[in-house]
């Protein structure tokens, strides 16, 4: 009786690991199939104009904060953007900062207001903008969204950009934006402790929460050298090509 339940035991452990391999990604094949050599339809470009950092950003738990939060769901391969700044210590270390002054003012903050675009052509299909912006170090979680909009491209792919400021979106459900039209500003609303923008890609589901996939932008520089097409991933900075 005993040989009979550690024969079931260590059969049982022995499918949930093959079930998880499967949904984590890094070594499922049904991932790599679906999400991890997924090519993005829709041509984007960044959804900013200067130069930004990528805080979370890649299809690994190592590149990416997000990838662990929903394996399989709209965050698994969103992006985390703010500015940064090189700073030189005393010692002579170089080290990026985001803001300056008191860390807990959104306006000390270097991305906090700036300029967003739509990546892509498309609709917009959904619309929050009344959501008031957290306190640098508190966090929203009754609206884990904040302030954001949903762009339908019109082929089965869809952009979000979340924890946009308040009041600060300009374009409403039923426009047509074109790349590189400004939609609104950056903003610190939502599931967000620090200014920054969410980025994610994902398929057409007309809300939050859809099916997440990698999304590979055209034409912008990575750290000073020229992608034609890449997915940008934690600790590179990167800005459009003009």
């Amino acid at each position: 009786m005993r040989l009979l339940t550690l024969v079931i035991y260590f059969v049982f452990i022995l499918i949930i690991t093959s079930c998880t391999d499967a949904l984590i990604g890094d070594e499922g094949k049904l991932d790599e199939d679906i999400y991890l050599n997924y090519q993005t339809v829709t041509s984007l470009e960044l959804p900013f104009d200067e130069e930004w950092y990528v805080v979370n950003g890649g299809k690994t738990h190592e590149e990416g904060a997000h990838h662990f939060t929903s394996r399989g769901g709209g965050e698994r391969y969103a992006i985390d953007f703010l500015i940064v700044v090189d700073t030189v210590l005393s010692n002579g270390a170089i080290r990026k900062i985001h803001f300056s002054g008191n860390w807990r003012k959104n306006e000390n903050h270097y991305c906090f207001g700036k300029r967003l675009n739509a990546p892509g052509n498309g609709k917009i299909i959904e619309v929050v903008n009344n959501i008031d912006d957290n306190q640098p170090g508190t966090i929203n979680r009754d609206q884990p969204g904040g302030n954001y909009i949903i762009i339908d491209h019109l082929n089965g792919e869809t952009s979000i950009l979340a924890h946009l400021k308040k009041g600060s979106i300009i374009v409403s459900v039923g426009d047509t934006v074109v790349k590189g039209q400004e939609v609104g500003k950056a903003g610190n609303s939502g599931a967000s402790d620090t200014p920054h923008l969410h980025y994610q890609l994902q398929g057409t589901s007309g809300r939050l929460g859809g099916l997440g996939l990698p999304a590979q932008f055209l034409n912008y520089y990575k750290n000073d050298i020229l992608i034609e097409r890449d997915e940008p991933i934690r600790g590179q900075e990167v800005r459009k090509n003009n």
